[in-house]
This record gives structure tokens, sequence and C-alpha cells, in this order.
């Protein structure tokens, strides 16, 4: 994909495809999981960041790769989520959010160019993190109050697509796939 207007699509593609599995697990854990397992959570982000890398894969033309790899950062960062959380809260989510997007930069240039271009990847990456965690801190409320059965998931899916565009934005409107 080497057109701006095909980078272009496949943010905006990747955005609300995201959008609409997160707003799914929403509701999957608003309505059938009544505490929240860490082994509940450990599928959770793993299966969500299977889909992110299968996303950035797809768009590499490396989709095996991209999901195992996203399966990978998936699963480590949600652990990480879950060792950080008795110390720092669900403001750990925010730390791991971030360092999800920045491995999620690096993973997309490898994808893209085949190589390991860790600098590359780092501020796309970086830029990715900051840009996308300040739209995730934007809409975590929509989690308030706790009122599963009043939630409007047409707003989370909002939510959710305005939280991912910045990051895929960063890692897919950058040009790294050659001249």
């Amino acid at each position: 994909m080497t057109t701006r207007i095909g980078r272009i699509s496949a943010t905006i593609q990747s955005s609300l495809a995201i959008a609409a599995l997160s707003t799914l697990g929403d509701f999957i854990w608003a309505t059938w999981i009544p505490r929240p397992y860490p082994a509940y959570g450990m599928t959770h982000g793993t299966l969500l960041f299977l889909a992110i890398g299968l996303v950035l894969g797809v768009v590499a033309h490396r989709p095996a790769a991209g999901a195992i790899a996203g399966a990978l950062i998936g699963a480590v960062g949600t652990a990480g989520f879950y060792l950080l959380a008795p110390l720092a809260g669900y403001a750990a989510m925010f730390l791991i959010w971030i360092a999800i997007w920045v491995a999620l930069g690096v993973l997309g240039g490898w994808l893209t160019s085949g190589r390991l271009d860790r600098r590359a990847g780092l501020a796309r990456g970086g830029v990715a993190a900051v840009a996308s965690g300040a739209a995730f801190y934007a809409i975590s409320g929509i989690w308030r109050s706790f009122d599963p059965s009043g939630w409007d998931y047409l707003t989370h899916f909002g939510a959710w697509t305005l939280a991912y565009l910045p990051g895929f934005a960063a890692l897919l409107l950058t040009r790294h796939d050659g001249p």
C-alpha cells in the first residue's frame, strides 16, 4: 500500500474494525463476565491485540506474522497491567496502553519493511502512544458510572474509534514502505 489514499483508507478501516471489536468486548464484559478475573483479562487482551496485529499484518501483506506478534504484545501488555495494577490502580492501564502502542510501532515497521528498525518504530510508536493515549484518556469515562444495562454501545463504538484513530494514523500514515 504505497498511496496516501490507501494509507488513509487503511487507517480509518482499522480504527473502525478494532473499535467494533472493543465495543463487543465491552458488551461481553458487561453482560457475561460477573467479575474481572485475570484469566478473562488475559484472554481479552491477547485476542484484541491479535486482531490489531492482524490488521497491521494485512496492511503489510503479512497477516500471520502480524497476528502472532500482536497476540504476544497483547499477552505481555495484559500481564503487565495485572502486575502494575496493585501498585498503580487503573492508572496502570494508561501506562500499558502507551507501551503497547510503542511495541505496535516497532511491529508495524518490521511487518512493512521486513527489518527491525527500532528507532523508526519507536518514533512512530511514540507518536501513536501519546496521541492515542490522550484520546484513550479522553474517552475513558465511557465506563462510568458502571451501569452496563444503560450503556449506549453506539457511544462506546464512537469513543473507541476516536481512541484508536490517532494510533493507527501514526502507524499507517507515515511512509515506511519505501520511496
